[in-house]
């Protein structure tokens, strides 16, 4: 039987997908920007990041006060928990957005280069990573979240790539430079939303399993037979 409370923990996971929605829509109309060189679009980017910040904080706020006045169970404080801890990273994937805004309001008044192209690569995976990451949250699905981390590398290689390709541009043309470190902040940027996506994957792993997978070499495996099954 379900507990009569039932509906606030509900608002409480749908305040944080809706947080995660924003968080993904910022993101893709910064690399918008970027490509367009639209200027405005990017100032309207950067304007939007306080909406994120007010989202966390009242999420915060809604995992405290369910937590001292509901005396939630173990599998209920596991939602409240993975919850708060993949606000701040959806936070930090907002503020990663608003990054990448600013910089390309620097590179719009700049002739363009051509290995632009491969952001958009990246910035894809590493969106799609954070939209499967998410779905977990309410699927509760490790074995999806274990392919999130998988993934990871995917993004990483693409960083560094890009780094090699960019510091060979800027030695061979060497007014690229500034347009060139842009883009490599820019690329970082979007590995490190990578990054965020995995932080969440590995709580939703928790959140299913109830075990701490980070900094383990679980998701290096095939298997799951040694993640443990939490208690209600």
């Amino acid at each position: 039987m379900k507990r009569f409370f039932d509906a606030e923990l509900e608002t409480f996971r749908s305040h944080l997908l809706q947080m995660g929605e924003r968080a993904m829509d910022q993101t893709r109309l910064a690399m918008k920007a970027l490509v367009d060189g639209d200027i405005p679009l990017a100032d309207k980017v950067i304007v939007a990041d306080d909406e994120l910040d007010k989202l966390e904080v009242q999420i915060d706020d809604e995992a405290i006060r369910y937590m001292t006045l509901r005396g939630p169970v173990a599998s209920e404080l596991r939602v409240i928990v993975v919850g708060m801890k993949a606000s701040h990273d959806l936070e930090r994937v907002g503020d990663e957005a608003t990054g990448i805004a600013r910089r390309s309001r620097k590179l719009a008044i700049e002739p363009r280069l051509e290995l632009y192209s491969d952001l958009p690569r990246m910035a894809n995976i590493a969106l799609e990573m954070l939209r499967d990451a998410l779905d977990c949250f309410v699927q509760e699905d490790e074995h999806k979240a274990l392919s999130v981390i998988r993934r990871d590398s995917e993004v990483d290689n693409l960083n560094r790539l890009l780094y090699r390709r960019l510091t060979s541009f800027m030695i061979e043309k060497p007014d690229t430079i500034s347009r060139a470190i842009e883009l490599m902040f820019i690329s970082k940027s979007i590995e490190r939303i990578a990054d965020h996506a995995v932080n969440i994957a590995e709580e939703m792993v928790f959140l299913s399993k109830g075990q701490d997978i980070r900094h383990s070499d679980i998701a290096k495996t095939p298997r799951l037979d040694s993640l443990s099954t939490p208690p209600v």
